[in-house]
């Protein structure tokens, strides 16, 4: 798929990018995912979509040695 977008946009898109420190591409992917991808979770009641809505993605889990009380100090 091919996205013509206007030059005020693109300009937007780069400036942004620069500042995250990633391509265009990957930031426009990274917003349409975050739009329009189904999360993997789907909450059952009213307390679930809360818990969803509040939560964001932090890109990376934690071993359980990286979280114990031994790997806090290494």
């Amino acid at each position: 798929m091919v996205l013509n977008i206007s030059s005020d946009l693109e300009a937007v898109l780069n400036e942004a990018a620069s500042h995250q420190g990633v391509t265009a591409e990957e930031l426009a992917i990274k917003a349409l995912k975050e739009r329009f991808a189904r999360p993997l979770i789907q909450p059952q009641d009213d307390w679930g979509r809360l818990l969803l809505a509040a939560s964001s993605d932090c890109g990376v889990s934690l071993s359980n040695e990286a979280v114990s009380s031994e790997g806090i100090y290494d």
